[in-house]
């Protein structure tokens, strides 16, 4: 039994995407050892994943570190992987090809690099959505594909009972008014009147949730809403997929949770600004839909409030 790579190193919401390019991995290779090499933070998540046999983490040191890519390049060697599929396709992965794999028995090497449409360049390339650029990708290397085009994040849920009970969770609407401190233009402006309008019209039918990430803990106390913690930590990525799985609505900023939600099949809304288009991110689903402006702040909390109030109504 041969194995097989699968190179993925993050963020969260490029792994939601790709998990469907990973499933169709695997459907096309049952009888095969399937690794995924990614960073620290995954380790544990695609440890739950079934199909995947192991995971090799990456710590992304500084590509002049020759020490640590030597350590690498012995770590990938004694597995002799047959095939390679570079999911991450980034600067970081085409060098690990040609200096990690220069002499290697890997039969296929595939990567939006390697299987690029003819008569088209990277930049091109790269303006197609992505999930079609995943979909390209694999039937270029001779894979069927059934799953790319429909990424499935359930594979990553666990079991929230006690978390849920703490909290009394039934019916809730959970909120994601956070992002990445160096992009604050994807944060929309107006939660607090969102979360002000939902308490009005909902009352006690639906709770108002918001998941804070281990560090936006503090800033979620700015908010008027039930911050959903585990023992006041921030939930791991399992338990947030969960308590994704399990709402009944997610509106969330241009963020990890947003596709996450978009890929776990739930109801919900992200809200894009001018930084990366919603059809380049394939986010669009078919109860996951997206507000593209070019300007958050002239996105009024009453547009948002009227499309929850027809989606759940």
């Amino acid at each position: 039994m041969s194995n097989i790579l699968i190179i993925k190193h993050g963020s969260l919401g490029d792994i939601a995407q790709a998990s469907g390019a990973i499933q169709d991995i695997y459907d096309n290779n049952k009888n095969h050892n399937l690794y995924i090499l990614t960073t620290k933070p995954y380790f544990e998540l695609f440890k739950k994943n079934p199909i995947i046999y192991d995971v090799i983490v990456d710590k992304r040191l500084s590509k002049f570190n020759l020490i640590y890519l030597y350590m690498l390049m012995r770590t990938i060697k004694k597995y002799k992987f047959t095939n390679v599929y570079d999911l991450q396709n980034s600067n970081r992965t085409s060098f690990y090809k040609k200096i990690l794999f220069p002499n290697s028995q890997c039969e296929v090497w595939s990567s939006s690099d390697t299987t690029l449409p003819q008569g088209k360049s990277k930049e091109e390339f790269d303006r197609l959505p992505v999930l079609e650029r995943f979909n390209h990708q694999l039937q270029t290397s001779n894979l069927k594909t059934k799953n790319t085009l429909n990424p499935d994040l359930t594979w990553a849920c666990t079991d929230i009972s006690k978390i849920k009970n703490e909290f009394s969770l039934n019916r809730y609407i959970l909120l994601f008014p956070f992002c990445s401190p160096h992009l604050t233009i994807k944060k929309w402006p107006y939660y607090r009147e969102l979360i002000n309008s939902l308490k009005i019209k909902f009352g006690e039918d639906y709770k108002i949730c918001i998941a804070p990430g281990p560090n936006e803990i503090d800033e979620a106390s700015e908010f008027d809403a039930l911050s959903i913690l585990n023992e006041k930590k921030a939930l791991d990525i399992s338990e947030l997929a969960s308590l994704i799985k399990e709402s009944s609505f997610v509106v969330a900023n241009d963020t990890g949770p947003a596709h996450m939600a978009a890929h776990l099949g739930v109801k919900g809304l992200a809200l894009h600004g001018p930084h990366k288009s919603a059809k380049l991110q394939s986010i669009e689903r078919e109860n996951f839909k997206a507000i593209q402006v070019a300007d958050l702040n002239k996105l009024s909390h009453q547009k948002v409030f009227e499309y929850i109030l027809s989606s759940i109504s």
